[in-house]
């Protein structure tokens, strides 16, 4: 049994990994967001269908490097070793060129997307030394492969995920850690509206006249990366709707 840390986990594409990966019945869950609540709800559903399945919800907001510590040092004995870090917490504010950007903006995007996935790593990974099948998977974008317009802070938060994926890769392969990047296009869940900050008309078009992936597609194609032999990484993958090209370029139905 694995026991796998993931966070942001209250929704989207962290809440359809635990979902996934407890239908597995090999994974313990460690689950931590902002939104407790939303946590112990997601516990409820998954043990009412997956009653065995063992899972510890906590509190955390991963842009704050003390509270990370705390917590990540602090867990109960029986979750104090970690076999798989799924570091999905992430997010984007704004759509806007660089120099109207909001600063307010820039700090959390760079805050989360960056500095929280750093301070989660650097606290779970002595969390599994003792672990025979370690294994970081980083939620990288499209958005970390190329740049598209107003997308400034966002792509570039994303470029750094893709830069630390390989440096993690390399700073870790003594300790026998596989670190994988999983990049997803275009995915539908509060990742629009919470850009957009909470114009949820403004967020449905992003999507109109095309099928984006769900956080279901992306869940499954992580329980594929982690089901690998334990000879086996999957550097990075690249995952695209159909109907997109690039980070701009779709076919919407006409």
């Amino acid at each position: 049994m694995r026991t796998v840390l993931i966070t942001g986990a209250s929704s989207g594409i962290g809440e359809a990994c635990a979902t996934v990966l407890a239908s597995e019945a090999k994974y313990r869950l460690l689950l931590c967001a902002r939104r407790l609540q939303r946590l112990e709800q997601l516990k409820q559903t998954i043990q009412s269908s997956y009653p065995n399945c063992e899972i510890f919800c906590f509190e955390l907001d991963v842009r704050d490097r003390d509270a990370v510590e705390h917590n990540l040092n602090n867990l109960p004995e029986a979750w104090r070793q970690i076999d798989v870090l799924i570091n999905n917490a992430g997010l984007s504010q704004g759509l806007d060129p660089v120099h109207l950007g909001d600063t307010g903006d820039w700090d959390r995007m760079i805050d989360t997307n960056v500095k929280g996935l750093l301070y989660t790593s650097k606290y779970t990974v002595p969390l599994m030394a003792n672990s025979t099948n370690a294994h970081i998977i980083n939620i990288g974008s499209i958005a970390g492969k190329e740049v598209y317009p107003n997308g400034n802070v966002y792509c570039a938060t994303k470029h750094a995920v893709d830069a630390l994926t390989k440096a993690m890769r390399i700073d870790l392969l003594e300790q026998g850690i596989r670190v994988s990047s999983v990049d997803p296009g275009m995915v539908e869940t509060e990742f629009s509206e919470v850009r957009f900050k909470g114009d949820k008309d403004r967020a449905k078009t992003v999507y109109t006249g095309l099928q984006p992936l769900s956080g279901t597609d992306i869940a499954e194609i992580i329980a594929f990366v982690l089901s690998r032999p334990a000879h086996v990484n999957i550097n990075d993958l690249l995952v695209m709707p159909t109907a997109q090209a690039t980070a701009t370029i779709v076919k919407r139905d006409s």
